[in-house]
């Protein structure tokens, strides 16, 4: 896909990735930036990074839990913009504890941001991709989509169902003209991260780096967009010997040093 002069929707743009994918696509010549996030005020940071770009960006701030709200907003937006080409599903929530002391309301969280909100997005957009029979569609997983990590494990199953998503709507949508494309970052330098603790032997990347990798994989219409080497060689060895990953994965794991430690969840 070819960036230049299409009408991009970006949700999670007010920080982390979704910031530098939507500075990535106006570098990268986008006509148009559709911005989603629920803080105006750092949504409006982002449009003045990019105001000397020469691109037109349209600040949505919206809660992607609140179907009703983000539906008259989507269709308010492409009646006063036209058509989007292409919508980068990249907002989403992480939170971390052994799973004995996980909260249910952020289990509830990271479900409704990470999945519904993606849906709900997903659904609006696909079906007036649909109608007009062009469109391409970016969904933001992880490398923890494939390989699960101890003390993440909503986020992982999260990052595990928008891959199965991805793969169903590729092969629904392709009638339509529509490609449907998965985005795979490892452990990346944002502010979300950064409150989390991280795993051993584990190299932060740049959110730029990342960005950088969606553009290439979108001009080459890749399926999935696995970022960094880190990336490539943990799928590899899961794919030959899942069970030393699975090993590895749990050495890495910031948990508990006592192993026979008991656990009570109070939500």
């Amino acid at each position: 896909m070819d960036i230049q002069g299409k009408t991009v929707l970006v949700t999670g743009a007010s920080r982390g990735i979704g910031r530098s994918l939507a500075v990535e696509l106006a570098q990268q010549g986008a006509k148009r930036l559709l911005l989603v996030a629920r803080s105006r005020q750092r949504l409006a940071e982002v449009a003045a990074e990019i105001s000397m770009l020469d691109v037109e960006v349209v600040l949505l701030p919206l809660d992607l839990s609140q179907m009703v709200e983000v539906n008259i907003a989507i269709a308010q937006a492409w009646r006063d913009y036209g058509p989007i080409h292409l919508l980068v599903n990249c907002a989403g929530v992480a939170h971390q504890a052994p799973f004995l002391k996980s909260k249910l309301a952020d289990v509830q969280e990271e479900i409704a941001i990470n999945l519904i909100g993606m849906y709900t997005m997903t659904r609006l957009i696909a079906r007036r991709m649909a109608t007009q029979r062009e469109g391409t569609i970016v969904n933001v997983s992880s490398l923890m989509g494939k390989l699960a990590a101890p003390t993440m494990a909503t986020y992982s199953a999260t990052k595990f169902a928008i891959l199965g998503f991805t793969q169903a709507l590729r092969g629904e949508l392709a009638a339509y003209n529509i490609k449907v494309l998965a985005l795979l970052p490892s452990l990346t330098d944002t502010d979300m991260v950064r409150e989390l603790e991280w795993f051993r032997w584990v190299v932060p990347m740049s959110s730029q780096k990342v960005a950088q990798a969606l553009v290439a994989g979108l001009r080459k219409e890749s399926p999935e967009i696995l970022v960094g080497w880190q990336s490539h060689v943990a799928a590899w060895c899961n794919r030959i010997a899942p069970w030393l990953v699975e090993k590895i994965l749990v050495m890495a794991a910031p948990l508990p040093k006592d192993k026979h430690q008991h656990y009570l969840a109070l939500d």
